[in-house]
C-alpha cells in the first residue's frame, strides 16, 4: 500500500502510456519522496529546489567552464 505522499506525488503526472517512461517516473518519485522526508521538506519543495534552482545553476557554470576552457584552449592552440 502506498503511502499519502506517493500517491499525491505520483498524481501529478498523468500515464504517458509508455512502460518504461512511467516505471522510470515512478522511481524518480519514490526516490525524491523519502529523500524529501529524510530532509525534513515536502516533496514539492524538493522538485523546486533540484530543478528550478540547484539544475539551472550547474547548467550555467558548466556553460561558463566550458567557455572559458574553450578561449583558453584556443590560445595554446594558436
Amino acid at each position: 500500500m502506498l503511502g499519502e505522499e506517493y500517491r499525491r506525488a505520483l498524481a501529478t503526472m498523468g500515464e504517458s502510456g509508455i512502460g518504461w517512461v512511467d516505471g522510470v517516473f515512478q522511481i524518480c518519485v519514490f526516490i525524491l519522496v523519502d529523500l524529501a522526508k529524510f530532509l525534513g521538506i515536502s516533496y514539492e519543495e524538493i522538485n523546486v529546489w533540484i530543478f528550478v534552482i540547484i539544475w539551472p545553476l550547474i547548467t550555467i557554470y558548466q556553460t561558463i567552464r566550458i567557455l572559458y576552457l574553450k578561449s583558453k584552449l584556443r590560445k595554446v592552440v594558436i
